[in-house]
């Protein structure tokens, strides 16, 4: 796989490509999607802002150097004009003014047929956290947009004595759902393309690669190419972003403001700036969504030296803790306030077939989760799974009867610095310590497998809440024995029945981890535990905090 397929040289007249480009790998139908005039247009991408894509990620590195010695993240001094200005985004399109409820998945051709069918107002084809980036994932989830948006995309299941199963095909246009792209974040590269003997931006690549595809056939139609954009941390990020689409509107002849994008509030520094980010993207920005689990991951990731700020197990960190209940009321505030909208988060439930009371008992969950967001003035919400579609849209279209409700301002928050980073109270149980050596496993084995979104005990993990369990392993075990901000040294962490966090208990839990998994042969990934476990192992006692799992996770991938 790591032989070079295809490669362009200097002075190559093939396809017109100048410069260096090697295409490493090979998928089925590859050409139809890397085509020389695509490649020209990635490379063009790549020469003009790889620097600058260097240097925002270099800064990221600055910040969390200063949050490691004990600082904390703040509101900007230089930027306070821009907070208190009266200024509002531009007007948006028809298509956008009612997101009620968004579906969001992978880009695999049965999904994205389903959630384009599924009744949502919105689908969100995701290249980031719920798609394992595999070549042949990435390549098949470019080639399934461009059949779905020229509205040719078809899909037939093999049934399980391999015969011919059941076949799938698109509503009309005007029944599916508005269709979103979130490419992969800043911090990732694609490895199996290297422009003048660099790797691309995974970012740029998924972008890139979409709006070439797709912006005429989009624009036929009254649309443009609209992306989800992840994990941003700072508004000089969001100017970067609006960089690359001015160019790409120019190089594809779009008019100004084409494409359209919503920014995922997913991190923590991000909150301090979500004017500034609305700002620097305001001709083009349509809102800003609650990226609840990454911005939980965040969290423990940026105070990953501050002992004060430890979280207690998942379960207990719910949208009702003061930091989370603060941070998603600003966003309220802030979006409205600027004429943007303020989307929910998707609460991680899946229905439950087979046990009616446990089913019940999740639906309740999921249920007051999208009533306290209709109700806090969100403008929609975000499902995993198609049978939650009916049940949020029923909330939302008892509380919200107009499209949005942009109009509800919220000017009765007051979010602080010391609001949005308030310690939350809870414990660390046993089952929850466990808990996350098991999804950690069984996710990075899955995702090794290529499968990024992986139900696990009846909830729906992907790369996000991975990394929440792989984030709170490493911060519980290492505080345990280093302590540092303003706890006294020697007060280790302990779970709630006495026992203390430590490697040790890392290793009963590696040891028990069979009895959990049941029959691992049935299990998504499975040749890939024993892989999976290792990873965990060493990631877990290294003393640096890796940024992101997927980082050291993705040399292993085909």
């Amino acid at each position: 796989m790591s032989a070079v397929m295809a490669k362009r040289q200097d002075g190559d007249t093939q396809g017109g490509i100048e410069g260096n480009i090697e295409v490493l790998a090979q998928a089925e139908g590859q050409d139809q999607v890397l085509t020389p005039a695509a490649l020209r247009f990635l490379a063009g991408l790549h020469r003009r802002f790889e620097t600058a894509r260097q240097v925002r990620l270099d800064a990221r590195l600055a910040h969390q150097a200063h949050f490691d010695a004990g600082g904390l993240p703040d509101f900007r001094a230089d930027t306070v004009a821009i907070r208190n200005g009266n200024w509002t985004v531009a007007p948006l399109p028809q298509a956008l003014l009612d997101r009620r409820v968004e579906i969001t998945g992978p880009v695999e051709p049965k999904m994205v047929i389903n959630a384009l069918n599924s009744g949502a107002k919105v689908y969100m084809a995701d290249f980031e956290d719920s798609t394992s980036p595999t070549w042949d994932n990435l390549i098949a989830g470019q080639r399934a947009l461009i059949g779905a948006v020229a509205g040719t995309l078809e899909f037939t299941a093999q049934g399980a004595d391999g015969s011919t199963g059941k076949h799938y095909t698109l509503r009309p246009f005007e029944e599916q759902a508005v269709l979103m792209v979130r490419p992969r974040g800043w911090h990732l590269d694609e490895k199996h393309v290297r422009i003048d003997g660099e790797p691309m931006s995974a970012s740029l690549f998924d972008l890139g690669l979409f709006a070439f595809h797709n912006s005429d056939v989009l624009a036929a139609k009254d649309r443009g190419p609209y992306f989800y954009l992840p994990k941003l941390q700072s508004m000089e990020e969001a100017q970067l972003w609006n960089d690359v689409i001015d160019h790409v509107e120019r190089e594809l002849r779009l008019p100004p403001g084409q494409i359209k994008v919503t920014v995922l509030i997913e991190t923590l520094p991000a909150v301090f700036e979500m004017d500034e980010i609305l700002h620097a993207l305001r001709t083009r920005v349509a809102g800003l969504n609650c990226g609840r689990w990454d911005y939980v991951f965040s969290y423990i990731k940026t105070f990953r030296r501050h002992r004060d700020k430890v979280l207690p197990e998942r379960a207990q960190v719910t949208m009702t803790q003061p930091f989370l209940k603060a941070y998603s009321e600003l966003l309220i505030q802030t979006c409205h306030k600027r004429g943007a909208h303020a989307m929910g988060g998707m609460a991680a439930q899946i229905p439950i077939s087979g046990d009616e009371a446990a089913n019940e008992i999740a639906m309740a969950k999921v249920r007051a989760d999208k009533l306290r967001e209709v109700t806090a003035g969100h403008d929609g919400t975000w499902v995993a799974h198609p049978a939650l579609i009916p049940l949020a849209r029923e909330i939302f279209d008892e509380r919200m009867p107009t499209p949005n409700q942009r109009h509800v301002l919220r000017e009765d928050v007051w979010a602080t610095r010391d609001d949005l980073i308030k310690p939350s109270l809870g414990t660390i149980s046993r089952a929850g310590f466990e808990g996350n050596v098991e999804v950690c496993v069984r996710y990075l084995a899955a995702w090794l497998d290529g499968n990024g979104c992986v139900p696990i005990h009846w909830l729906m993990e992907d790369a996000a809440t991975a990394e929440i369990a792989r984030t709170q392993l490493w911060q519980w075990l290492h505080h345990a024995d280093q302590p540092v901000g303003r706890v006294p040294p020697g007060d280790s962490l302990h779970l709630d029945d006495g026992t203390p966090v430590d490697f040790a208990l890392l290793e009963r839990a590696f040891l028990n981890l069979p009895g959990r998994l049941g029959d691992r042969a049935r299990l998504p990934g499975a040749s890939r535990i024993n892989e999976a476990i290792g990873v965990l192992d060493r990631l877990t006692h290294a003393d640096v905090l890796e940024d992101f799992l997927t980082l050291p996770a993705y040399g292993r991938l085909d």
